[in-house]
């Protein structure tokens, strides 16, 4: 297979990946064998899992820790504050990482975590509490995102397919295991070794990726100015959409001035934002990333998958265990199929796509399965068998386990390592976005449609009265009379099942945008040369492109760049020769730009 050769070109503008470092050289660094990916690749999984477990392990825990801390009005803070600031950080890890390295900025972050585990585990009041789950969030965002950019760093991406399937695997496994440890640990040690058990794990996290994590250190010849104004105006951007989603129909009613309120900032801070990003050098969400059509396709994506993901794993146990009777361990059990499907075909397409190179139909079909997914439970009943929710369930983890990393893979391929981690970052902000908001918007919905319509059908008084509709448990609903019984599940399931239903159209625009990714070739290796100032393909010093030492003009085809033994050819924007803002994309067959 013939290379794509890139070129230097002096005199980048501001916010383009050549800006601010050009004299910027990599160490040498020694080539990572197989074993030590693998046994760093078990460490950067344990750093993920530990992340995605405080997502979810605190949601049986929840009321014994504020009854004991007495803090049920703060309640709603000790998951606000840990997805706040772990949205906020990604971004600013992603950046940060590919400016200065990964390494040190990796173990950093988990420090910071286990910082937060011992300031929530030794907490006597909510205070404590709430402060060490923002420690925990500024780690955590690092945790995750940094684990992503690593792996980009060290596997090639036509081999990176089964080890991202497998990261994405560790979600579907803490959405079930969570609730569950939470549970077990609550009634037995106590909910404060939910905290402690992050200790050993942060510990090996950290010796795996000293030890074991190979790959040359960042050397800039001249200091990379941070961009300070650009992640403040994240934070603001992201505080404000969190706050709203979080508070809004619940502490507040959605047109409220508290919530309009919040969404103004949000719209001012974002064009703020994109304003501070087009004139600093080195933006902490380029502006040029979004010039990719890859990019831009698989983060309408994968929002669109957080949306329906999130909005579905939020409520389905509380769903099974009001309408089925279901108790709370077998309803985890029950999202066991979901986490399993998701695991095993997400791993088996990594190992596909490792020996075709080819990737676009999968995306297509999961995106299908999740749609087809949440159509079917939309039209169960509250008489429907309980099984055929694990058929769904299972049906929605095929989907996601097609869809999710494959599509952080396709944002990774189309840009070179050097700032790899910035845009897995960007994406998977826009992505946690998008899961926040399902959570919300969803949660919301189906609290006020729950209420009306037991308002409405229960009686003003006795056992099943609406005004004690708020405190009944699943206990208490299986030992109402038949008849309020039969009212209640049946409430439960209309509040809930149409929803999913209502949030499909979402599901189908991400389709959209997935039929519309360029299938470009997968680098076959990471090369690690001495110039570090890359450009796009097509910006040669005389204009023009050259392949092999073959000058190719653009006037022969100026949207193609055709590499022999591809599978397609790779397209080029006509821009790109005059566009100093425009992302580097990967070169094909590991023609990859130095760390």
């Amino acid at each position: 297979m013939k290379r794509i050769t890139r070129a230097g070109r002096a005199g980048a503008a501001p916010g383009s990946p050549t800006a601010s470092r050009p004299a910027a050289q990599p160490a040498a660094g020694e080539q990572m064998s197989t074993a030590a990916i693998l046994l760093l690749f078990i460490g950067l999984m344990v750093a993920m899992f530990m992340f995605s477990l405080n997502q979810t392990i605190l949601a049986t825990a929840l009321p014994t820790i504020v009854g004991e801390l007495d803090g049920v009005d703060l309640m709603l803070w000790v998951s606000t504050a840990f997805m706040l600031a772990s949205t906020v950080m990604m971004p600013i890890y992603g950046k940060i990482g590919d400016l200065f390295g990964r390494k040190p900025l990796f173990v950093f972050a988990i420090i910071m975590f286990m910082v937060g585990s011992l300031l929530a585990m030794i907490a006597q009041d909510m205070t404590l509490l709430i402060l060490g789950r923002v420690f925990q969030g500024i780690g955590g965002g690092g945790m995750m995102i940094l684990a992503q950019s690593i792996i980009a760093a060290v596997v090639p991406a036509r081999q990176r397919g089964k080890y991202m399937g497998f990261m994405g695997s560790v979600f579907a496994v803490s959405s079930v295991a969570g609730p569950l440890i939470g549970g077990w640990l609550t009634e037995g040690p106590g909910w404060r070794w939910a905290f402690a058990m992050n200790f050993p794990l942060g510990i090996f996290a950290i010796i795996s990726a000293l030890v074991f994590l190979r790959i040359p250190r960042t050397h800039n010849a001249v200091r990379p100015k941070v961009d300070g104004a650009g992640m403040a105006l994240v934070a603001l951007f992201t505080s404000a959409i969190i706050l709203a989603s979080a508070w809004g129909g619940h502490q507040y009613d959605w047109i409220s001035p508290e919530i309009i309120g919040l969404v103004g900032i949000a719209l001012v801070a974002a064009v703020a934002f994109v304003f501070v990003e087009r004139r600093v050098s080195e933006p902490v969400i380029p502006m040029w990333l979004f010039k990719d059509r890859n990019f831009v396709l698989c983060t309408v994506a994968g929002l669109t998958i957080g949306v329906a993901m999130f909005g579905v794993l939020s409520y389905m146990p509380t769903y099974l265990q009001m309408v089925h009777g279901i108790d709370a361990t077998v309803a985890g059990f029950m999202m066991v199929p979901m986490m399993a499907t998701m695991l095993v075909f997400g791993t088996a397409i990594g190992f596909v796509v490792e020996k075709t190179g080819r990737y676009k139909i999968y995306p297509i079909l999961g995106f299908l399965c999740v749609f087809a997914s949440l159509v079917l439970m939309s039209f169960m009943q509250a008489d429907t068998p309980a099984y055929w929710s694990v058929v769904h369930l299972a049906m929605l983890g095929l989907g996601l386990g097609l869809t999710m990393q494959l599509l952080v893979l396709i944002v990774q391929n189309s840009f070179p390592v050097t700032v790899v981690g910035t845009a897995t970052a960007s994406n998977n902000f826009f992505r946690q976005i998008g899961a926040t908001l399902g959570m919300a918007v969803i949660g919301s919905m189906f609290t006020e449609r729950l209420m009306t319509q037991l308002a409405t059908s229960l009686p003003s008084t006795g056992a099943g009265s609406a005004t004690t509709a708020i405190r009944l448990t699943p206990e208490a609903v299986s030992g109402l009379p038949g008849p309020v019984h039969e009212l209640v599940v049946t409430a439960y399931n209309d509040a809930l099942m149409p929803l999913f239903l209502w949030v499909s159209p979402l599901v189908l625009i991400g389709f959209v945008a997935v039929l519309f990714i360029q299938e470009r070739p997968l680098a076959t290796k990471i090369e690690r040369g001495d110039d570090r100032s890359v450009v796009p393909l097509t910006e040669q010093a005389d204009g023009a492109e050259q392949i092999d030492g073959t000058e190719q003009t653009e006037a022969a085809d100026p949207e193609r760049a055709t590499v022999e033994g591809a599978d397609d050819p790779q397209e080029a924007d006509d821009d790109r020769a005059d566009d100093p803002h425009r992302s580097p994309q990967a070169a094909p067959a590991g023609a990859r730009s130095p760390e």
